[in-house]
């Protein structure tokens, strides 16, 4: 059996999470999946998967095989498109990964209208509100709200976003003002688990090096954004998101943000690939299709916040938008 196939047998398994859904993708049948594992877990010399009816699980070995996998047909892939030259047109499977929020509200639609352009090109996006190893997982690009580490990745800058302080008209209305962040302890919190639990911090006030800090009991904690954005826009408390979380919330005046002066300077937003990915056509294609429209989205919403002056400011001992 020829190892390299058996390596796209394997990853797809594990990409898929059982051997149907991995013969399904490649058009095998489980049978064959099962002999191509089997014949990788006999060169090596060591159980690659752990199978159930159900589910698979990569053992400790099969998590370090299935990186030295993605490595391997990576580094095949490049090759075949060095040899092809301008020749070669965008085909395979794109792998993308992303926030939940900015995947589900930016990239979704973006890629759906990108795989109608490329007919031979197929996704598969990876949502998760935490970093990934972009190799290791065999991620072909990423849309990373962050400052980036100094590394040999390429990035592509396309705006920025304002982690920001919100809460619904009707619900400041009948609570204490906020001035400043330690107002902020008086009032009902709606948290979420990696925006901070049980405090959030602000930047330095004028003349100082040190953060600010407030301790709060929250009255939810929720794990997603969604979750938080609804419940505050019902008016039942703060919470702290991204801009981009809480865009149409603010236009349409459900929600109001907060603390605008004691904001952290705005986080960038790029999109990043392991070096040499985007030089392989379908990754090419993806970053000029994609690149233009999400630049447009963050300049429109840093625009749209300054046209409406959304922030509130404390003044003279009330609130008004500033």
């Amino acid at each position: 059996m020829d190892r390299i196939d058996a390596m796209k047998v394997f990853v797809s398994a594990v990409d898929e999470g059982s051997l149907a859904g991995a013969g399904r993708r490649l058009g095998r049948s489980p049978a064959a999946v099962s002999r191509a594992i089997a014949f990788l877990e006999e060169h090596v010399g060591t159980e690659l998967l752990h199978r159930t009816t159900r589910s698979l699980k990569l053992s400790e070995a099969g998590e370090r095989y299935a990186a030295a996998c993605r490595r391997v047909l990576v580094d095949l892939e490049e090759a075949d498109i060095a040899a092809a030259g301008e020749r070669a047109a965008p085909r395979g499977t794109l792998t993308v990964t992303a926030p939940v929020i900015a995947g589900e509200d930016l990239l979704r639609p973006m890629l759906d209208a990108f795989v109608k352009q490329h007919p031979a090109v197929s996704v598969r996006l990876l949502l998760v509100d935490r970093p990934v190893n972009l190799i290791d997982e065999g991620i072909d690009v990423a849309l990373r709200i962050a400052h980036l580490d100094d590394s040999s990745f390429v990035a592509i800058r396309l705006g920025e976003v304002r982690r920001v302080v919100a809460a619904a008209p009707a619900y400041l209305a009948r609570h204490p003002v906020i001035h400043e962040p330690a107002d902020l302890a008086k009032h009902q919190i709606i948290a979420m688990t990696h925006f901070g639990q049980d405090s959030w911090t602000f930047a330095p006030p004028p003349g100082s090096s040190v953060a600010r800090a407030v301790q709060f009991t929250p009255r939810l904690i929720v794990n997603t954004v969604r979750g938080a954005v609804a419940s505050a826009a019902e008016g039942n408390g703060v919470t702290r998101v991204f801009s981009y979380h809480i865009a149409a919330e603010i236009k349409g005046g459900q929600l109001k943000i907060l603390l605008g002066q004691d904001e952290y300077p705005p986080l960038p937003v790029h999109l990043l690939a392991p070096p040499g990915r985007f030089s392989v056509p379908k990754v090419r294609a993806f970053a000029d299709f994609a690149v233009p429209r999400l630049k447009h989205y963050f300049e429109s919403l840093s625009r749209e916040a300054k046209e409406t002056g959304e922030v509130i400011r404390s003044r003279g001992g009330r609130v008004s938008a500033g």
